[in-house]
């Protein structure tokens, strides 16, 4: 059985590629048609990044909630996950049925069950009381909802006979507290898998050729050789690489310095490559101004399109892409 993270993981890419689709079809959302809302999770992303909650998630709805709202910035990360929480709000709802069930109403906690299963652990974690699976840790063992050994399913099931009284069980009360196991979730897949997603489909648009990360070993640099999460068109002979990074005001300066040392010192080794950071969230003004003194492009997550085609522009021939050159070396004394 899929884990909530698997499904959560799944809908992502989903709720992204229809993110996508509808910016191709409308030309970036500036005109938006009944048509072009062609499905009930496009409705909910255009509804939920323009801060239209509440009522029907239509098509009729959503148009004319854009047309009513142009000038309210949309919110890309707001409303793709909305689509997302959507659908696995109900699968952990299946959970909880499904744990019902399977314990006769909560009043059987056999280990072997709990070690067959560990997709259900979320939701065996809030009807133990236990609020963060590293608590949960502490008290049975390394367990995770890939695996869960019989000793540690045997201390989870006499911790959930302890603890759960079947009388007292009340559904919506354990849902509320998933969500807060499903919000994990989501934070961590936004950054993991949401922005580069974009990233990439905008470079596949465009035929721009590239490697992610995790396909490369390194890419070198003056001081110390590391990974940027795009290498445009390879680590071999790199002509630009494109780091993605959401932030908030508080840790923008932070971000900021460790970019801006990777930028100088992979510039400082390849003269010719472009340096691109790709932002999303809270960044101060401050901290984008002084970026933009060592990248070459500092663009927002909603311009992803446009900088797809400066990049193939470049590797076609146009220098003038090019913004700044660093000379960086280190040598003896």
């Amino acid at each position: 059985m899929p884990t909530l993270y698997q499904l959560a993981d799944q809908e992502i890419r989903v709720c992204t590629s229809d993110y996508l689709e509808l910016l191709d079809q409308t030309d970036g959302l500036s005109y938006v048609s009944v048509e072009a809302v062609n499905s009930d999770r496009k409705a909910i992303i255009l509804l939920a990044g323009l801060n239209a909650h509440g009522g029907e998630a239509t098509a009729e709805r959503a148009v004319d909630e854009w047309s009513r709202r142009r000038a309210v910035p949309f919110d890309i990360e707001t409303g793709i996950t909305a689509g997302v929480y959507n659908n696995i709000r109900g699968a952990g709802k299946g959970l909880f049925e499904e744990v019902r069930v399977a314990t006769k109403e909560f009043n059987e906690w056999k280990p072997a069950y709990i070690n067959a299963n560990p997709h259900v652990l979320p939701i065996l974690q809030h009807l133990s009381g236990t609020f963060s699976k590293a608590a949960l840790r502490k008290q049975v063992g390394n367990v995770s909802d890939n695996r869960i050994s019989m000793p540690a399913a045997e201390k989870l099931s006499t911790l959930l006979q302890d603890r759960v009284d079947a009388n007292t069980v009340h559904k919506a009360e354990i849902l509320k507290r998933l969500d807060s196991t499903l919000e994990g979730i989501v934070r961590d897949l936004v950054g993991r898998v949401m922005l580069e997603s974009i990233v990439e489909s905008a470079l596949i648009k465009e035929k721009v050729p590239f490697k992610r990360e995790k396909e490369y070993s390194s890419l070198p640099g003056v001081v110390y050789d590391f990974r940027a999460d795009f290498v445009v068109p390879d680590e071999k002979t790199p002509f630009a690489f494109i780091e993605v990074r959401k932030s908030s005001s508080r840790h923008a300066s932070l971000y900021a310095k460790d970019k801006m040392f990777s930028a100088i010192n992979w510039k400082g080794k390849h003269p010719k490559m472009l340096a691109i950071l790709v932002v999303d969230g809270e960044w101060t003004d401050e901290t984008l101004k002084v970026m933009a003194q060592v990248f070459d492009y500092v663009v927002p997550l909603g311009n992803v399109n446009e900088l797809a085609r400066t990049i193939s522009e470049y590797l076609a021939g146009d220098e003038s892409k090019q913004k700044w050159l660093v000379e960086f070396s280190i040598v003896p004394a």
